[in-house]
């Protein structure tokens, strides 16, 4: 039996409302029929992630500059205030958990270690737990991982713990699970392998890995340790680099308009002040702001999103405000080419090594 959910049935009809969920899945719960519950399961993916962005803006237009994961705060900062506003992976992995445990799914978070992009590929080590998905055993014995606050490059839908099984993800993009150790695991026995997840952009290309995890189920509070660093550090690209990744969903080919089932077919994306769309085949800038004001403009445009006066003033001195006098551009370079640059903090200057997953 699934643990119970902090949300109560009002507030999980309120959210599935807030999706624009189908009606006629709307009452649906956990069956503990497999084929209909990752139905739905893959639905409700859908629907999450093109309603609900990945985006960490909590933590830039914010007077304190911190944020909460907290999912009663996510709750009411997404589905009560509906602003278009989302959460980065903390916040709306740790929400949806309580979410699918609410409508009876077993799901249980687990953390995640990535690469970091170099030059646009994940390359190098992989780092400390700095992210997390959920995962579900339904009832005929399958596993699955679902992960709805990665950004770019990550899964449209749920993903089946099987070895080398690649499934279509976005445009001509698939990705995979693969099982086996990392480079830097030194107790290796059958049952320290890990979930490799990997994509490619075309069925020619090689396969990059990008992040890894076990099926050991972390707890909430290890998430508000590692939130801590992922919000906070100087290192962490979290705190100079604004990023928000909303995935767009249509109608499946051959679906009914009124019945039928939705499917993502691109993602819409800002990085800084780069305004970025994706529909399925290559990537391109369609608004480049230079100002707080456009960029609030182009928030409300292509996001849907808005903003308090108080969030709006909480930018002002902070790194990532653009200024349109030049002064962001060291901030504004970071994770367009996913180089090491230097940031500032005020009158200090330090280096970080990282890049956004978009």
């Amino acid at each position: 039996m699934a643990v119970p959910s902090v949300f109560s049935e009002d507030q999980i009809a309120a959210y599935l409302r807030y999706l624009n969920f189908p009606e006629h899945l709307q009452h649906q719960r956990w069956s503990g029929n497999a084929s209909n519950d990752i139905h739905f399961l893959g639905q409700l993916h859908v629907y999450m992630i093109s309603t609900i962005p990945y985006e960490n803006l909590w933590l830039h237009y914010n007077p304190t500059h911190t944020n909460s994961i907290k999912p009663q705060d996510t709750y009411t900062n997404i589905v009560s205030n509906a602003r278009g506003r989302g959460g980065y992976c903390f916040q709306v992995s740790i929400f949806f958990n309580h979410i699918l445990r609410g409508l009876g799914f077993p799901a249980y978070l687990v953390p995640v270690r990535i690469r970091h992009r170099v030059d646009g590929i994940p390359q190098g080590d992989y780092s400390g737990w700095v992210h997390l998905v959920n995962l579900i055993t339904l009832t005929d014995g399958t596993k699955w991982a679902f992960d709805v606050g990665f950004g770019g490059d990550g899964a449209t839908a749920p993903v089946q713990l099987v070895h080398d099984r690649p499934q279509t993800n976005l445009g001509s993009q698939e990705i995979r699970l693969w099982h086996d150790w990392i480079p830097t695991q030194l107790h290796r026995t059958e049952a320290t392998k890990l979930w490799i997840y990997q994509y490619r952009n075309s069925a020619n290309q090689n396969w990059n890995s990008f992040y890894a995890f076990s099926e050991a189920e972390a707890t909430e509070q290890d998430f508000f340790n590692l939130n801590w660093y992922t919000g906070s550090h100087p290192e962490s690209f979290q705190t100079f680099t604004c990023i928000i990744v909303k995935f767009l969903r249509r109608p499946k080919h051959g679906a009914q308009d009124k019945d039928g089932d939705q499917e993502i077919f691109g993602k819409r994306m800002l990085i800084n002040g780069v305004v970025k769309e994706n529909l399925g085949g290559k990537t391109k800038v369609v608004e480049d702001c230079k100002t707080e004001q456009e960029r609030l403009d182009a928030l409300e445009e292509w996001f849907s999103m808005t903003f308090t006066d108080e969030e709006k003033h909480g930018i002002r001195g902070w790194g990532t405000e653009l200024r349109g006098d030049g002064s962001e551009g060291v901030v504004a370079g970071l994770g367009v080419r996913g180089e090491t640059w230097q940031i500032r903090r005020g009158k200090d200057w330090q280096r970080a090594w990282t890049s956004p997953s978009t």
